[in-house]
């Protein structure tokens, strides 16, 4: 029906016509995850063309009934990134169905440690999620949420704050030389959570640095930072 080859990105004319299966594979990839401009530059279409598409792939007559886990996992992974509108066109569900399911997930209260995989998600999505929809994902307190965002000194994402707001975001302090040395002597050995609390600042903001000034872990260092990990889970740490 869209004829098949290569998709992937691309600079010059955004390209029209039939779509490729590469392109619709990664358009179901990637839409309700990132804004429909981001879309388009990556698969060189124009805005008009990728969201024309995206109505023939997922617009469909809507499903009715109980929810399966699956949906509600698939919800908890659109929710913040796009409008609930979106949402229901993706998971084939009727806008006012999603609300309330939504509504559902913010009862949910769970209490008691964080899991490693709930760690291992919170770390990847902190950065793009509102804290109050983190709370609806994870099913934990908002205080929950903000507590361990502190604890593993995590950060949003400057391009989110500013989609979110309209606006710049507050603008941490600029490094100074006594901390970028700090910074040289402890990166190689120290893990980058110790590092952050140590200079009082988010994780990703050591990672970005690092980057910048061409830093490395030590390799010993880092399979001995493996090892203790390794050890840690089999101690349920």
């Amino acid at each position: 029906m869209h004829g098949s080859g290569g998709g992937g990105q691309t600079s010059g004319t955004p390209r029209r016509g039939r779509w490729s299966q590469a392109e619709i594979g990664r358009l179901r990839e990637l839409y309700g995850l990132r804004d429909d401009p981001v879309i388009a530059r990556e698969l060189n279409r124009p805005v008009a063309s990728v969201r024309k598409m995206a109505a023939e792939i997922f617009d469909s007559k809507p499903r009715t009934g109980p929810w399966t886990a699956t949906e509600v996992e698939r919800l908890k992974k659109y929710l913040g990134c796009s409008s609930t509108e979106v949402i229901a066109r993706i998971l084939g569900r009727e806008v006012d169905e999603v609300r309330t399911q939504i509504e559902e997930l913010g009862r949910i209260q769970l209490n008691g440690r964080w899991t490693r995989d709930e760690v291992a998600r919170f770390k990847r999505i902190y950065g793009t999620r509102t804290d109050e929809n983190l709370a609806r994902i994870f099913g934990r307190p908002l205080e929950s949420i903000r507590r361990e965002a502190q604890k593993l000194m995590l950060a949003k994402d400057k391009a989110f704050l500013r989609k979110l707001n309209g606006k710049t975001s507050t603008r941490m302090p600029r490094w100074s030389e006594s901390e970028l040395q700090q910074l040289r002597e402890l990166y190689p050995e120290r893990p980058n959570l110790e590092i952050a609390e140590i200079l009082k600042r988010s994780v990703k903001s050591i990672v970005s640095k690092a980057h910048n000034l061409g830093l490395k872990k030590d390799p010993e260092r880092l399979r001995q930072m493996g090892r203790e990990n390794v050890s840690l889970r089999y101690k349920g740490g």
